[in-house]
């Protein structure tokens, strides 16, 4: 099944090109925001099942393109991001360490929003293709055969990353946690649809122009060991969001006016706009096409403030 928010955070199940209204379904209980229902979905999902397929098959739908849809976990508990998590496309000579970052929730924002860059002097603004976990029960110190039982399903995630921030290897949380930094969606598709999400193609397109492609079969650290260790640091809670990194080599810069369309194989594709009130430009390059030209993998600011010699 594909779960999802839409218009005023109205819960959701999306049918074909259609969204059926399941909010109605679910409620009886005290929610503070729209995240503590599909929590509460997603920890009861058994009990409803039942209920939701009755609404797939005889539910009135709704035209997905008359709907605004909206980040499916719009406030989730924990985003964790897995750090240099791809072997990148096997150019690495070692398996990178195993590490990891959270990110802050209130960074989430859904299809068709604005990731906005900040003005701050970063280097470069990039954004990161990646599939994310979704939790569907507290998993605490999981054993990495046992991981299948605590993944509820999936969705498409782009990590915004501001580059080259100071002071030097003290910059992590400022770089990752801006608000709007944290696109997700369109929707969460369960697990039972997805057969191998260790076997994913990725892709992530520019204005319509190809930028990162790679498959989640090239991670360093795959799935079942991303959990485990993840859940002998902190236990995971049913919707947190485990973001299971990227492949570098296609990245490159993002500002003002492009549009990023992200699509994980089996996960729709989401879409998000993005806004620079400062007008700056960077060099279009990807990070593999600099570094095969001999420079410095980094695009570099071309124009506006913090660009040098301004």
């Amino acid at each position: 099944m594909k779960l999802a928010f839409f218009d005023s955070y109205r819960l959701g199940l999306i049918s074909g090109e259609s969204i059926v209204d399941i909010s109605s379904l679910i409620g009886g209980f005290p929610y503070a925001n729209p995240n503590d229902a599909m929590v509460h979905l997603i920890e009861r999902f058994d009990e409803y099942k039942g209920a939701l397929e009755q609404a797939q098959s005889h539910g009135e739908r709704i035209d997905l393109a008359n709907v605004r849809l909206r980040a499916p976990l719009p406030k989730p508990g924990n985003i964790v991001c897995m750090a240099v998590n791809y072997m990148e496309d096997g150019t690495l000579a070692e398996r990178p360490l195993i590490n990891a970052f959270h990110k802050a929730s209130s960074c989430v924002i859904g299809p068709g929003d604005t990731l906005v860059l900040p003005d701050i002097p970063a280097i470069v603004f990039e954004a990161e293709a990646e599939l994310a976990i979704i939790i569907g029960r507290r998993a605490d110190k999981v054993a990495a055969a046992d991981w299948r039982d605590y993944v509820f399903g999936y969705t498409n995630f782009m990590d915004g990353s501001a580059r080259g921030m100071k002071p030097e290897k003290n910059s992590f949380f400022q770089a990752k946690s801006r608000n709007t930094f944290a696109p997700m969606g369109p929707w969460i598709v369960t697990a039972d649809e997805i057969a191998d999400p260790q076997n994913l193609d990725i892709a992530m397109d520019v204005n319509g122009l190809p930028r990162q492609r790679f498959n989640t079969n090239d991670m360093a650290h795959g799935i079942a060991r991303s959990i485990e260790w993840l859940s002998h640091i902190h236990p995971l809670e049913p919707g947190d969001i485990i973001a299971t990194g990227t492949n570098h080599r296609g990245l490159g810069a993002i500002q003002d006016g492009d549009v990023l369309e992200l699509s994980v194989q089996g996960l729709g594709t989401l879409s998000v706009n993005v806004k620079d009130e400062l007008r700056r430009t960077w060099s279009n390059e990807t990070r593999l096409q600099r570094q095969n030209q001999g420079l410095n993998a980094l695009s570099p600011q071309l124009t506006g403030k913090y660009a040098a010699g301004n």
